[in-house]
């Protein structure tokens, strides 16, 4: 794999003005198609991928190095996709297996539905802190806490919010996240300080959020009468045990040790189906087969659980996998083709003021988030162009991890075409044009980034701050 990256044609270098117009029309279709025609972000992102090959191709790059640049991107994918894969099979194994309909029997009686946004986004806050993923605690807890809202009459969307934002929450500021160690490695600063330095813009934008649930969240669930028969329903459907909730329990274990993620989801599909065998008495193959590719099938009276229970399988995921691919396709185009770095690096040169410098860095982090809808390279790439800068201007690398944590790891769910944002979709089942409004935590920890670098008072800490 090196070998065969260090043998790419280097290409040809893009002026700023090139690399701004193919930025500004790529991102302007995007926005029109997705927002304005109100289209299913495949297509546009495939035609704003072909519109980039050709612009490159126009402006003198070969087109061998251009299919090589897509297929470099295509190739990033691959791991998103296999874990996608194995969400919707143990999605559709935890149906089976009773677990998530365990978890909500059981959980019914864990929120008072007059604070059940607050307490869903407490919840995931403490889980996915825990095991150190976000797109973990929301296909599994966050599955069976928006199932419980619907359930209880609750704003489903606004759930949704409270458990993408808890969830990333807990993600970025657990030691065991992969997004904030990368982001502490990019930068050359220790994880620890990285986590401790967060606290000053994280804390604030998690107080606000707290506070927003809580109000906008207060007394949306008020539907009581229907948790008694969706608990009567399940407990005729399923043999509802504590036992259900071993996958549960193996897949924090393992989270916990830090097991690589796609083998956790293993074990978790794994013991899914032995719970399926031994807790249920379904040794039935076939059925196994047919449920982890399609997803669960059983007849319920209550015509409400239906849709919440008949879901997973790995054909599920297929909507996601597909626009993955033609994402990472669009990101290697931009990236390889010198599309980022050909407008990154000349605002470098005229910025004159640190605070400036924080919020470039920010906005860049931001920048890359849509144009590739990959949280990682919203992450590598302005750390590595703006990480000289800082040095010369002694700006403490503190500063830029916590910039590129807050405005690259957040926003990527907020993205409809981005990575994180295709696996909340496919394991919630809700588009993020629905969950993105509510999502309050990813929205408020950015401004809470620019504030620190820009208000006096504030923006002294943190430009002079140390490791």
């Amino acid at each position: 794999m090196n070998q065969t990256n260090t043998e790419q044609p280097h290409p040809s270098s893009l002026s700023w003005q090139q690399g701004a117009i193919i930025f500004v029309l790529v991102l302007g279709w995007l926005l029109y198609a997705i927002l304005g025609l109100q289209a299913q972000p495949h297509m546009p992102l495939l035609i704003a991928a072909i519109g980039t090959a050709l612009a490159l191709k126009l402006c003198g790059q070969n087109w061998k190095m251009i299919e090589q640049s897509a297929v470099r991107g295509l190739k990033d994918s691959i791991q998103p996709v296999m874990l996608l894969s194995l969400i919707g099979i143990l999605i559709g194994a935890w149906m089976m297996s009773g677990t998530v309909p365990a978890m909500l029997v059981y959980g019914t009686s864990l929120f008072l539905p007059e604070w059940f946004a607050l307490s869903a986004m407490l919840l995931t806050v403490v889980v996915s802190m825990s095991i150190g993923s976000s797109i973990t605690t929301v296909a599994t807890f966050g599955v069976a806490i928006i199932a419980i809202a619907e359930a209880m009459g609750a704003n489903s969307a606004l759930v949704a919010g409270a458990v993408v934002s808890g969830a990333c929450f807990g993600d970025k500021m657990s030691p065991l996240s992969d997004t904030t160690n990368f982001a502490a490695a990019v930068s050359r600063v220790s994880i620890t300080s990285h986590i401790r330095n967060m606290t000053k813009t994280t804390i604030p934008a998690f107080i606000i959020t707290i506070i927003a649930f809580a109000v906008l969240g207060h007394n949306t669930a008020n539907d009581l009468s229907s948790i008694t028969a969706m608990k009567h329903e399940l407990q005729q459907v399923f043999h509802i045990h504590p036992l259900n909730l071993l996958p549960l329990v193996v897949v924090l274990i393992a989270s916990l040790k830090r097991i690589p993620i796609l083998l956790t989801m293993l074990m978790g599909i794994g013991s899914g189906l032995l719970i399926t065998g031994f807790v249920q008495g379904n040794w039935n193959l076939s059925m196994w087969m047919q449920t982890m590719q399609s997803g669960l099938k059983v007849n319920f009276n209550l015509e409400t659980l239906a849709p919440v229970i008949n879901r997973g399988g790995i054909d599920s995921m297929m909507w996601s996998i597909s626009l993955i691919g033609i994402a990472f396709v669009f990101g290697g185009l931009l990236q390889h083709g010198g599309v980022i770095r050909s407008w990154i690096e000349p605002l470098m040169t005229r910025i004159k003021r640190k605070q400036t410098m924080v919020v470039t860095t920010g906005l860049s982090s931001i920048g890359v988030n849509f144009m590739t809808g990959e949280q990682y390279m919203s992450i590598l790439i302005p750390g590595q162009m703006f990480q000289e800068q800082y040095e010369q201007r002694r700006i403490p690398r503190l500063t830029l991890s916590r910039t590129l944590e807050d405005c690259g790891t957040l926003v990527n769910p907020l993205v409809p075409w981005g990575v994180s944002g295709a696996m909340m979709t496919s394991a919630i089942g809700m588009d993020v044009l629905t969950y993105a409004p509510f999502a309050l935590f990813l929205w408020i920890s950015p401004l809470c980034t620019f504030a620190f670098a820009l208000i006096p008072g504030l923006n002294r800490r943190t430009l002079h701050e140390t490791e």
